[in-house]
């Protein structure tokens, strides 16, 4: 647990709002949200429940539908997962555009997952979910077209969706090492696992999709995009803050 300190969202808020100041933002626009920069917040992205985690290390054997269902639970409540694929998909329209972007995420989180696990790279958790945040940063500045306005460039975007998939994966794997489960039945536990984050994040998609594409037809959609991954980015800043604060304090 992360011990609320005054000196840290001060800072943070200072940070944000000279960064905001950076990008052309009204920053008086987004004060009210800094506000939540004031409130102890405990931001642990891939965190596993009490009582999930006590399940998965009494387990025995091949158990295909419960960690499928760990694995949607995942992906669902996964904060950090939904900010990222937000940022991926807020501009896109097509929905062959959507696939082949989220097919990429999914790959790279599955394959790390896998590879984490059974070739025991432990990575520490908090930088690894630190990354995951800074992953949210840089979408978001992606939409907002920092890139090509600071250095004239534009990153490759499907590239990029795919190494981020790939921390993404092993933020997780470093939480089942942890876990000491046992290794009968581990490899088709894992695949039920990413099978079941694939349906969560199936779910999760199309309710952002339907939301995302109510929005569009509003005339507000074009007039708060950039405020909306302004407000993307903060929050990716949150995340990292908060692990990088973790790990020195752990």
């Amino acid at each position: 647990c992360l011990k609320h300190s005054n000196k840290r969202p001060a800072l943070a808020g200072f940070f944000v709002s000279s960064l905001l100041g950076l990008l052309g933002c009204n920053i008086g626009l987004m004060k009210r949200f800094l506000v939540f920069m004031q409130m102890p917040v405990i931001l642990i992205a891939h965190g596993v429940t009490t009582g999930d985690q006590g399940y998965i290390q009494e387990i025995n054997g091949v158990n295909f539908v419960p960690f499928m269902y760990l694995g949607a639970k995942h992906m669902v409540t996964g904060y950090d997962h939904l900010l990222f694929l937000v940022g991926v998909i807020f501009f896109l329209y097509r929905l062959k555009d959507i696939g082949v972007y989220v097919s990429l995420f999914a790959l790279g989180h599955s394959s790390t997952l896998l590879l984490g696990v059974f070739a025991d790279i432990h990575i520490n958790e908090f930088i690894i979910d630190a990354i995951i945040g800074l992953s949210v940063v840089y979408k978001a500045l992606d939409n907002l077209g920092a890139f090509q306005r600071w250095f004239g460039v534009q990153p490759n975007t499907k590239i990029s969706t795919l190494i981020f998939g790939l921390f993404h994966g092993f933020g997780l794997a470093a939480k089942i090492i942890e876990f000491e489960i046992d290794s009968n039945g581990l490899f088709t536990n894992l695949i039920a696992f990413n099978i079941g984050v694939e349906i969560g994040q199936l779910l999760a998609l199309s309710t952002i999709l339907i939301l995302i594409s109510y929005w569009r037809k509003k005339s507000s959609f074009l007039a708060y995009a950039y405020s909306t991954n302004v407000l993307l980015m903060i929050l990716g800043f949150m995340l990292t803050g908060y692990q990088l604060f973790g790990y020195f304090n752990s």
